[in-house]
């Protein structure tokens, strides 16, 4: 099974694969708009708040998983049958892509992949766009469920004290609680090591080598063995940490709820500063 298929790969390959294209970031709702402007040819627009996300809540995060049902109807509507291969894209390494790659494998597909170094990558190795809609034929995928690890927050939260890794990867600012631009508090869950999730990438937006995320991730402690699990500010970035981890060979579980779950319950112990522990617990 393979996380990541190269642009020349795919510029190579003979099959078709269902192609998604997954253009969003935080704030920024120009995604449809982009990807009708320009895209790899016979792309499906994906949109992940409403498509790959039950509607938010204080008690589930700002993107809780979408119902088994709910996926595989979407997966349907991209076109997607039983058989077929998927790529995910997006114009962000992956970022917002990994989402899409992880609920498809998390909803029990085994042939689904990352375009490494997405839309840039297609156009450096020479691969050409199209602009418009694309509305496929309806797919006829069964999606099981089970595929991919996950754990809940008190899982999550549980894991450093017991022998195991807790990553966070958002932007180290909001991890030592210095800015919080989205949810209700700032700082990091106590024990918590932080792990931006950009820093798996080159500096053109692909993953690192394997075996440069391997002896990353070895010096967070997340290493072949060890239980290790991520969270993001809502569950997206950390599916792209999953997907790192994955080429590193370390097997990883998602934390849906991630921070803006944990931070909505005042009860919940709040970390800041730059170490796991923090400054200790604070309001």
């Amino acid at each position: 099974m393979s996380t990541l298929v190269g642009a020349d790969a795919l510029l190579a390959a003979a099959g078709h694969p269902v192609l998604l294209d997954v253009r969003w970031a935080l704030g920024d709702a120009r995604g449809r708009e982009q990807y009708l402007a320009r895209h790899l040819p016979g792309a499906v627009f994906v949109d992940l708040d409403a498509e790959l996300a039950d509607p938010p809540s204080p008690g589930a995060g700002r993107h809780p998983l979408p119902s088994l049902p709910r996926l595989q109807s979407a997966a349907r509507r991209w076109g997607i049958r039983s058989g077929d291969a998927v790529v995910a894209y997006d114009d962000s390494g992956g970022l917002a892509a990994a989402r899409a790659w992880w609920l498809l494998r998390w909803g029990g597909l085994t042939d689904v992949r990352l375009l490494d170094g997405g839309l840039a990558a297609w156009v450096r190795a020479g691969g050409e766009l199209e602009a418009g809609d694309v509305v496929p034929a309806p797919g006829d995928v069964v999606l099981t469920g089970g595929g991919m690890p996950v754990v809940t927050a008190e899982e999550a939260a549980a894991l450093p004290a017991s022998g195991g890794v807790l990553l966070d990867v958002r932007a180290a600012e909001r991890y030592r609680g210095e800015v919080e631009p989205v949810d209700p508090r700032a700082g990091h869950v106590p024990g918590a090591v932080s792990a931006p999730a950009p820093g798996a990438l080159t500096g053109e937006g692909t993953f690192l080598p394997a075996a440069d995320l391997a002896v990353r991730f070895a010096a967070l402690g997340a290493v072949p063995g060890r239980p290790v699990a991520a969270y993001c500010g809502s569950g997206v970035n950390a599916a792209h940490a999953v997907a790192a981890l994955e080429v590193a060979g370390v097997p990883a579980a998602l934390w849906p709820g991630s921070w803006s779950q944990w931070s909505a319950d005042p009860g919940r112990p709040v970390a800041t500063g730059p170490d796991p522990g923090g400054a200790g617990p604070v309001p």
